[in-house]
């Protein structure tokens, strides 16, 4: 079973840059376990840090100012080669959100069978978030899967009430229904086992 993800509202770490590739999200010499724990240590590794292992101070996730479980990329995010261990790396360093312009297609269904949520954007709405925590690295973010929606909360405000600051987004309804319920692809075929079974009975 994965975490349900139902709504989340959470400050973001910001990474303005394009064409993130797979291996930049984890290096390839990482990939050689099977299972999907530990992986978030070695997140955009040789972003985060120098050849000594020491954190890079100019890096957004390194950086105090940034904290929170949504992580906020530039245009086309998750290119380059197919690897699920990018998406648990993401979801392993606590993240539950990507929000970007456009995803790799690979990326985003190995992010969704990982219980890691894309959210694409138009380029317009990925300004003003980037704008927004700019101004304000507490600024918080609201994304509501059930709705699917995301949203900008200035102070006071909430999404009905600034319409301007929020956006719908696009997601295969079969994914939405398992990451709401916390579901990967067996626990889905169990829970329709009764109906397997009827079925069975009746022909």
């Amino acid at each position: 079973m994965l975490d349900k993800f139902i709504n989340l509202s959470s400050t973001a770490i910001p990474l303005p840059i394009e064409n993130i590739d797979t291996d930049q999200i984890i290096p390839a010499r990482y990939l050689k376990a099977t299972t999907r724990e530990g992986f978030g240590k070695q997140l955009f590794y040789d972003w985060r840090y120098d050849t000594d292992g020491n954190p890079k101070a100019d890096f957004a996730l390194n950086s105090p100012i940034y904290a929170g479980q949504i992580l906020v990329a530039g245009k086309n995010f998750g290119c380059g080669s197919s690897r699920e261990h990018a998406a648990w790396a993401i979801y392993g360093a606590g993240f539950k959100v990507v929000v970007s312009s456009f995803f790799a297609d690979i990326f985003r269904n190995n992010a969704l069978n990982n219980g890691l949520l894309p959210v694409q954007v138009s380029e317009s709405f990925l300004a003003k978030l980037f704008d927004a925590i700019k101004q304000d690295p507490k600024t918080q973010i609201q994304v509501n899967l059930e709705k699917q929606s995301i949203a900008i909360v200035a102070s006071g405000e909430t999404e009905s009430k600034s319409e301007t600051q929020s956006e719908t987004f696009e997601i295969n309804s079969y994914k939405k229904e398992c990451l709401l319920k916390g579901y990967d692809d067996v626990d889905y075929l169990i829970s329709k086992h009764p109906e397997i079974e009827k079925f069975e009975i009746e022909r």
